[in-house]
């Protein structure tokens, strides 16, 4: 060992084990061959054997082993009905499990919990010799239901009487180390305890009596220097965690070790670390889900459903190299512009005449029939490996380290699904949905463990397994009192009666574990200890009750904020603006002007650039869509009684509802998602036909197309409905679903409205009268009429030349930032609102 690690007070202790190793060794006349010394944690067996290595370079060296290294020696495969560890595998049987136990109509909903607590049992169970596990079930079978007889409870009860009996049932890697095949040549064992006491290793303890020993790990010495950082937020407190380890990193006190007390926070730091250049070794990783391959391959999976949305399927295709970028941007365009959510929904006429949309369309839709049938898990296996190699990701997962994880986890290799050929669980049929929901659950329970250079001074590994490290300085954040209680709660799955029966730890068990790991943490030369004072969503936080502790015995130090500050150059953003005389456009619409009226910058930038945001595929139908077909709707009925001449009122309601439901079946808007809208038409229709027989016009036209010279500018506009007053006036109608409270609110200051008057400049031989026609959803239909459309509309005709002619001489277009029109401003993102200085 080099520099402060020396001096480590793990550093001693590794010293004093191993010469007390050797000591023990000679007396018993134990050979080193014939020595196994387990120790609690993978991570440690290099070390133990660097630390024996100093003290004995020459000679046969002690095995360093974990229990389940150990077990390895013996080749073990998983019986038919066995806990294998294996989540994909356990998943599917613990289903077999459940459906023995007559839980078959909810196996799919409790498999997963089924396994938790399995897993959690096996630790039991495992710890029992083979040959006395049946005698070992039959003692705490009567036991382990009592008090569970409550129909409250039947589900729990069932869950944790099927998991006993799988765990009792089964058979395990590390019955290798208890049945004495591996353990019968030994001269001496050693147990190097750690912070709890596992199950297996003192049972093959107490086995081999005299020829084992226990020894604990931990070294008790002073703690070493505290620092106390109190953040104010979860940015914050990654932001100082960050500046920590760059300090310890600077001041040579490595290896530093970070702590992963809180997860996203740890991610946060290492982000912030990365953008230093500082490489992070992380011994704990995390959900393989949350990597991008495993992200990229449920994709896959979701768009090949039969009802996937079209937006997963152009997220898929996106990540899929067979199919270029630029034809995944030209399919994209076309379904935005066809607005379907499903991409079942898209015909063939809306690819339009492209031969190589076309082609891309008749490809997708192969490979997303190839995963739609119901067959077996290999068969899916291998469904799912040829989807993967005809789009071309099979070669980008498996030149990833993710990629390779999440292809392991799966078993989608050849060679791994093989394995299962004779396992009578890998032949249940299943439909997409359960195989999609069992790699996603496969993909969630895996952790992934980047690889690392193995050069790297920053180690984030949990606080329990700082056990035995000589690390010089220790950053721990997330030490608030969610994050790091003082008494951690039980895994669910079993009661603490439960627990006790079983020998798993109970809550004590884990507060002592929990104390006795921050004791050692705090043992460490130099620690940083961070919290913060409020959560993400703001609500207040609190230190963990053990740094309370430390801190009421005055054993840390409040430290200074250790980022660095820096000064920079203030360089404020004002307001953007805007010329462009050659930009003015030749035709104008009412939206248009209203976008000039409300920002110039919004109309420069919408309208004289023509920038347009793209078309949002929604994932429901909402109150634009439900307006759209109204107005489709209404345009069609009263065409329809124009040609047919005079309807009887008994009959319009019928005719409504037919091109109602024509309507919904053109724009192809299924019942379910347009349910809400369906339910209020009813009375929509209704009180619209009770409007419609007091009004007094004649329908004229709908959704006209009229335009008008103005100087050089044509005024352009489709008109929603004029109608022939008796007098011989024309009434122009715009209709509004919105509430009927907002439509008067356009009419209190009547000439500030665009839409109106400028319909009226579109009509200049006509005596015009004009009103929005509000259609409420609860039936009420009410015209409110513009009261001053002459006066208005003359002003209208003034400003719009007058605007458009100072636009044309090199007027500003600035931005103007106020007001409502900002809040879903296409343009926002290009005058940088959120960037002004104010």
């Amino acid at each position: 060992m080099d520099g402060i690690a020396i001096h480590h007070p793990s550093a001693r202790h590794w010293r004093e084990l191993m010469e007390r190793l050797r000591a023990e060794m000679a007396a018993r006349g134990a050979h080193p061959a014939r020595t196994v010394v387990l120790v609690p944690y993978a991570q440690l067996m290099p070390l133990a054997r660097r630390f024996w290595a100093d003290l004995a370079p020459d000679g046969f060296a002690p095995r360093f082993e974990t229990t389940h290294n150990w077990a390895r020696q013996r080749p073990w495969m998983a019986g038919e009905l066995d806990l294998s560890f294996d989540i994909g595998r356990d998943l599917l049987t613990a289903r077999g499990w459940l459906e023995q136990g007559g839980l078959r109509t909810q196996a799919d909903a409790l498999a997963g919990q089924l396994v938790d607590a399995a897993w959690q049992a096996a630790e039991a169970a495992r710890a029992v010799p083979p040959a006395q596990r049946a005698g070992w079930a039959a003692r705490l079978r009567p036991q382990l239901l009592q008090g569970m007889e409550a129909p409250v409870v039947a589900i729990e009860a069932a869950i944790a009487r099927i998991a006993f009996e799988w765990v009792a049932a089964s058979s395990y890697a590390t019955d290798a180390v208890l049945d004495g095949s591996l353990a019968a040549g030994l001269d001496l064992l050693v147990v190097l305890q750690g912070f709890q006491a596992e199950a297996v290793p003192q049972a093959l303890a107490r086995q081999l009596g005299d020829r084992a020993l226990t020894w604990p790990l931990p070294a008790q010495a002073t703690q070493g220097a505290i620092a106390l950082h109190a953040a104010a937020d979860a940015t914050e407190e990654a932001e100082r965690a960050a500046a920590c380890v760059l300090q310890r990193l600077a001041a040579g006190e490595v290896p530093v070790a970070l702590g992963a007390t809180d997860r996203v926070l740890t991610r946060r730091i290492g982000a912030l670390l990365f953008t230093r250049g500082v490489p992070v070794r992380d011994e704990t990783g995390w959900k393989l889900s949350t990597t991008r391959a495993a992200a990229n391959l449920m994709t896959a999976l979701r768009a090949s459903a039969w009802d996937a949305p079209a937006d997963a399927v152009l997220d898929w295709l996106k990540n899929v190299p067979a199919i270029g970028s630029g034809t995944v941007q030209a399919l994209e365009r076309r379904v935005r512009r066809a607005g379907q959510r499903e991409w079942r929904m898209l015909r063939a006429s809306d690819w339009g005449e492209s031969e190589g949309l076309q082609a891309a369309v008749q490809r997708i839709a192969g490979w997303r029939e190839g995963m739609q049938a119901t067959r077996t898990l290999l068969e899916w296996l291998a469904a799912t490996r040829t989807l993967l190699r005809d789009c071309g990701q099979w070669d980008v997962l498996r030149s990833d380290a993710a990629g390779m994880k999440a292809l392991e986890a799966l078993r989608l290799d050849e060679s791994a699904s093989g394995e299962w050929a004779a396992w009578p669980q890998a032949q249940r049929r299943l439909g997409a949905r359960e195989f999609n929901a069992w790699a996603n659950e496969v993909l969630e329970s895996v952790s992934f463990v980047p690889p690392h250079r193995g050069d790297e001074q920053v180690v984030v590994l949990p606080m329990s397994q700082l056990l035995g490290h000589p690390f010089a300085s220790l950053v721990l954040p997330g030490c608030d009192e969610r994050s790091l209680p003082a008494s951690p709660e039980p895994p669910a799955g079993w009661s603490q009666a439960q627990r006790r029966l079983l020998g798993l730890p109970v809550r004590e068990d884990l507060e002592a574990a929990q104390r006795a790991a921050w004791a050692h943490a705090l043992q460490t030369p130099r620690v940083d200890v961070l919290w913060r004072a409020s959560d993400d969503t703001g609500e207040r936080s609190l230190a963990s009750p053990l740094v309370q502790a430390v801190r009421l015995a005055g054993a840390g130090e409040s430290a200074p904020d250790p980022r660095m500050l820096r000064e920079e150059a203030a360089q404020p953003v004002v307001a953007p603006t805007a010329r462009a005389p050659q930009l003015v456009p030749m035709q104008l619409s009412a939206s248009s002007y209203e976008d000039l009226r409300r920002c110039p910058y919004r109309f420069f930038a919408l309208r004289m650039l023509g920038l347009k945001e793209a078309d949002e595929i929604e994932a429901e139908v909402d109150k634009r869509d439900f307006g759209t077909w109204l107005h489709g709707v209404l345009k069609v009925f009263h065409e329809t009684l124009r040609d047919r001449g005079e309807v009887p009122p008994g009959e319009r309601a019928a005719l409504l509802e037919s091109i109602a439901r024509d309507a919904m079946e053109r724009q192809r808007l299924g019942e379910g998602e347009f349910l809400p809208f369906a339910a209020a038409w009813p009375a929509v229709r209704e009180g619209y036909l009770a409007w419609l027989r007091e009004h007094e016009g004649a329908f004229e036209e709908a959704e006209g197309e009229h335009s008008v010279q103005l100087g050089p500018l044509t005024l352009a506009g489709r008109i929603d409905r004029i109608d022939r007053l008796p007098d011989g006036g024309t009434l122009v109608m715009d209709y509004k679903t919105e509430g009927l409270q907002a439509t008067r609110d356009r009419m209190k200051t009547p000439l500030e409205d665009t839409q109106l008057a400028f319909y009226a400049l579109l009509l200049p031989e006509r005596e015009v009268q004009a009103a929005y026609l509000n259609v409420g959803e609860r039936g009420e239909v009410k015209a409110v009429a513009h009261e001053s459309l002459s006066e208005a509309s003359h002003m209208l005709k003034e400003a719009i030349a007058t605007e458009m002619r100072r636009i044309s001489e090199g007027a500003p277009m600035p931005a103007l930032g106020e007001g409502r029109a900002c809040e879903f401003c296409a343009a926002r993102g290009l005058c940088r609102r959120d960037s002004w200085s104010e």
